[in-house]
């Protein structure tokens, strides 16, 4: 028995600062994004510009200096920290005399990696393809290159190779698909607010710990792993509350900054359980020095997707890797470790706090012939104590706002 063990891809990243944003910062997201894909990250190189060169991104000396050290090292791999136009990576390819990939072309690889369900897989495809239709014309070394490899992944080398027309054709069955499961989970979303189910989604950047919580909070069983994009597919699990409601607690895709907008696109539907929920989780890892960029990012896109009069809770994950917190808590700000289950059910207690008013805390004496009503707030509330008194049961509950109205006469107000 071998074990068959796939060789890391050696990678050397590159990019220009042209002052837009944290370079540096982007650049070490980019070498997490680069090692979860699979790759050894030899090198990094940045060249400050102005502007970005049409022809290379970098400029001429710069672009000799990469290629001395990809020949050097061995590197089979160079990732651009930018969206490459065709032109541009047929022209590093060739300058280079290695595979040349993007930051969007390495996400939409890992996205293809992690997609299980079949509509993940759909959802890939469908961004690959969107995004390579136009490239076309400029990848004429990268598309025949054989035996796979980071940026190779998903629709296979036929596929791309085919002319325009048939990759269209089969990006209006994958639409046409997707639509379909779209209009399914739209069916699934009436259902159940008729259902009155009330829905918690967990969002917020990549790797910050929502598959932990997750777990930690409904034994889900979700892999939850410290890399990137660890989880792809959105998960459900019912979770009970301390007030005795049960929510659907909804696990959503990671972000990052500049996400590519064909996944955007293409995980519209997954992402819309966020702007449907009744209350957000926005998780971030507090220990990270990027944190207040992550919530930017994560508020970035609930507003893109029209969530953003959503109520929101804050949640601050790895607080046990800090000496003491940052931040004054209020009603919508949690601090918790997932790993440790600091904090837990603090934050249980929010999530009952910021969810629109569904039940009231009542102390009831219901006669004894009217006892079908205890088994009613039972079903939609919670019983905390039950005693058999002389003229009825006594009932100390969580009572659904529904039910209100026929227990009035029965409230104990001396309680």
């Amino acid at each position: 028995m071998y074990e068959n063990k796939q060789e890391e891809q050696t990678a050397v990243l590159a990019a220009i600062d042209t002052g837009e944003y944290d370079a540096q910062r982007s650049m070490d997201e980019l070498e997490e994004l680069a090692k979860s894909a699979g790759a050894k990250v030899m090198g990094r190189v940045i060249q400050k510009k102005d502007r970005p060169d049409p022809a290379t991104l970098m400029g001429s000396g710069r672009v000799e200096e990469l290629a001395e050290f990809v020949q050097n090292s061995q590197v089979e791999l160079v990732i651009f920290d930018h969206e490459l136009s065709p032109a541009q990576q047929k022209n590093l390819e060739n300058a280079l005399g290695a595979a040349v990939i993007d930051r969007t072309t390495l996400i939409l690889d890992i996205f293809a990696q992690r997609a299980k369900t079949s509509e993940g897989r759909l959802q890939v495809e469908l961004a690959q393809l969107k995004y390579r239709l136009p490239r076309l014309a400029g990848q004429g070394t990268s598309l025949s290159r054989l035996g796979g490899g980071i940026g190779t992944r998903g629709p296979g080398e036929k596929k791309l190779e085919s002319d325009r027309r048939h990759i269209r054709r089969r990006i209006h069955a994958l639409e046409e698909e997707l639509e379909a499961l779209e209009k399914r989970r739209g069916l699934l979303r009436q259902r159940r607010k008729k259902d009155d189910v009330v829905t918690v989604a967990i969002v917020g950047y990549t790797n910050v710990g929502k598959s932990t919580l997750l777990n930690t909070l409904t034994d889900a069983g979700v892999l939850a792993k410290d890399m990137l994009f660890a989880t792809l597919d959105p998960t459900s699990r019912a979770l009970d509350l301390p007030d005795g409601r049960r929510v659907m607690l909804i696990d959503t895709v990671g972000l990052v900054s500049r996400l590519p907008h064909q996944l955007v696109q293409a995980f519209h539907s997954t992402l819309e359980e966020a702007a449907d929920a009744d209350l957000v989780l926005n998780v971030c890892d507090v220990s990270s020095p990027e944190f207040d960029q992550q919530l930017e990012v994560t508020t970035g896109l609930l507003k893109e997707l029209g969530a953003e009069n959503v109520p929101v809770l804050t949640v601050l994950n790895k607080c046990d890797k800090l000496p003491e917190l940052p931040l004054t808590l209020d009603r919508k700000t949690a601090a918790i470790s997932a790993k440790t289950g600091m904090g837990l059910e603090k934050l249980l207690e929010k999530v009952a706090l910021n969810l629109p008013q569904t039940h009231q805390h009542l102390h009831l004496l219901i006669p004894y012939d009217k006892s079908g009503l205890i088994g009613e707030i039972r079903q939609t509330g919670k019983v905390y104590t039950e005693e058999y008194r002389e003229d009825g049961t006594y009932l100390d509950a969580n009572v659904e706002l529904k039910l209100c109205h026929r227990v009035q006469e029965y409230i104990l107000l001396n309680e």
